[in-house]
């Protein structure tokens, strides 16, 4: 499934290493999703709120269904977040723009879950013209 494909068919995306500073991109990237109708899940280590929704410390804890895991992490981690992905029943795993792993691609291939590195949603976004809103 292509990158355009994987997000359309997206409605919660929890967003993992999602920034408290507007001027991040992993801030901008989920407000972005947000304003176009994604339902946006944070995922950070210590913050309770972003973009008005309720933080969660790890992807194990997120309470409902997630389509797309976005990784805003440090490529090392990825892996681990693949397994968490894998682990809460995921649609698909997106690392964003910069990042590369061998070992999360495997891992969510061999899991089943579509797969997308090195790209940004919210460009892929704006060139696909996705909207939910």
């Amino acid at each position: 499934m292509k990158p355009e494909e994987i997000l359309a068919n997206a409605r919660t995306i929890a967003v993992v290493g999602l920034s408290r500073d507007p001027g991040k991109a992993a801030h901008g990237v989920p407000a972005s999703l947000q304003a176009h109708g994604f339902r946006i899940i944070p995922v950070h280590p210590s913050a309770t709120e972003l973009l008005g929704e309720k933080v969660y410390r790890s992807l194990e804890e997120i309470p409902e269904p997630v389509d797309l895991v976005d990784v805003f992490r440090p490529a090392e981690e990825a892996p681990d977040i693949a397994r968490s992905a894998v682990a809460i029943g995921a649609k698909a795993l997106w690392l964003q723009q910069g990042l590369v792993s061998a070992e999360a691609r495997q891992i969510a291939s061999d899991a089943g879950l579509e797969y997308v590195e090195d790209r940004c949603t919210a460009v892929v976004r704006a060139v696909a013209g996705i909207s939910l809103a």
